[in-house]
């Protein structure tokens, strides 16, 4: 499936990808593959900032969203090792733990006032 926006939901443990057009919405759910937390030692997040990165391959559009920093350390881990998933994340919005659809849906609206600013007339 092409897709034009995607919203990803990220913390320390999964992240949450929603791929979506206007009739579609295309959702991957990745795990990290660091289970361990060490003691004053932040845990390695790099496997899957990778694994989101690959999902993220041949969309448009990126919205961040999720608890805490991780979402701003994907962006600036993407900016630096994926510049070209990196370029295509528009914003950043913090969020609890909201459903797929309640995703969707933030990022729906979030998409359109982004795109009425002329970022890019796209198809929602």
């Amino acid at each position: 499936m092409t897709t034009f926006h995607a919203v990803v939901w990220i913390d320390q443990q999964e992240a949450h990808v929603l791929m979506f057009d206007r009739e579609h919405v295309e959702s991957q759910r990745i795990k990290s593959r660091s289970h361990h937390q060490h003691q004053g030692k932040a845990t390695d997040l790099s496997g899957l900032f990778a694994d989101v990165a690959k999902a993220l391959q041949g969309v448009h559009e990126v919205l961040l969203t999720g608890p805490g920093l991780t979402h701003g350390q994907f962006r600036e881990w993407c900016l630096q090792q994926q510049p070209s998933i990196g370029t295509l994340i528009v914003g950043s919005v913090a969020s609890d733990h909201p459903t797929d659809p309640q995703l969707v849906s933030l990022a729906r609206e979030y998409f359109k006032k982004f795109d009425r600013m002329g970022a890019n007339p796209s198809a929602l």
